[in-house]
């Protein structure tokens, strides 16, 4: 009793949910949560690659009938800035390489238009001087096969929308500043 209680809270601290009865975790091998996203992950603009991160997930509920991941910067300066949506990944999914953004994600997964007005990973790029901005990667388990969204979300458009779908949903978080 005591060790599943532990196991339980343990997964809640790193990134889990429990939302439903499932503990859903979500992580990079490439980016420590709580820690800085390194540089290839970055806009070309500020000397990235834009390569979009590795990300492994685990716990997904077994009702879930797909996936959302988004990438949200919330920091005051950005104002819900989205750097990556990705939708209607199937539940049996339990990675995204690095790399994988701009036509290679897995069947039936697409990449809807980021805040940057583009559809795909837009990596970070924060104003010069405005400090650590923080990028949640939030991977979303839904009751739905499609998530019914429209094509350029706003930040609200998305919360609104997965409201009364989700099962569960785990995140971290990573951060860049120049």
């Amino acid at each position: 009793m005591l060790r599943g209680l532990f196991l339980f809270c343990s997964l809640l601290l790193v990134g889990g949910s429990w939302e439903g009865g499932w503990a859903m975790k979500i992580w990079s091998p490439a980016i420590p949560a709580e820690g800085f996203i390194p540089k290839k992950y970055v806009m070309r603009a500020i000397g990235g690659e834009n390569l979009s991160p590795p990300l492994q997930w685990e716990g997904v509920p077994g009702q879930a009938r797909s996936l959302v991941l988004v990438c949200v910067d919330t920091h005051p300066v950005a104002r819900n800035w989205i750097h990556w949506i990705v939708v209607d990944i199937s539940p049996e999914v339990r990675e995204l390489p690095e790399g994988v953004s701009g036509g290679r994600l897995p069947s039936g997964a697409r990449e809807l238009v980021n805040s940057y007005g583009f559809s795909g990973w837009g990596g970070p790029q924060p104003p010069p001087g405005t400090g650590p901005h923080p990028y949640h990667f939030v991977l979303y388990a839904l009751d739905v096969p499609r998530a019914n969204l429209p094509e350029r979300p706003s930040w609200a458009e998305i919360e609104r929308y997965l409201k009364g779908h989700v099962l569960a949903k785990a995140s971290f978080t990573a951060y860049y500043e120049r």
